[in-house]
């Protein structure tokens, strides 16, 4: 069972993220490989891997989700890049970061802007 979630986990971070999600669980190895497994068997062996929602919904959610916390730069430019490889438009992902105004504030939506204007400038 372990196993199983391990494996559907790195299918759907290839899927989602490409070298991206790969690049993030190398950089673990020498000092949190647990977290790492842990990222690949909940997040994306679990979770991502649930049916019910497609994949873009997944990620503009997760986009939502990651402008609100207004915290997680790195992991919002991981998944806006995995956003638009998945299919989701420049203006769908600007138009989930601005449904996000009334609930996290501007400072957060100002932040996700500017992180995705370098996504987008590096695609």
């Amino acid at each position: 069972m372990q196993d199983d979630r391990y494996r559907r986990g790195l299918e759907q971070l290839e899927i989602v993220a490409g070298p991206y999600g790969a690049e993030v669980i190398r950089s673990l190895e020498d000092i949190a490989p647990d977290l790492g497994r842990y990222i690949i068997e909940f997040a994306y062996g679990d979770i991502f891997a649930r049916p019910g929602l497609d994949l873009k919904t997944r990620e503009l959610t997760t986009v939502a989700a990651l402008t609100a916390m207004g915290t997680a730069a790195p992991q919002l430019k991981v998944h806006l890049q995995a956003a638009s490889r998945v299919g989701a438009t420049r203006q769908e992902i600007v138009e989930t970061i601005l449904q996000v105004i009334p609930y996290a504030g501007f400072p957060a939506a100002l932040n996700a802007v500017a992180i995705a204007r370098d996504v987008f400038a590096a695609e």
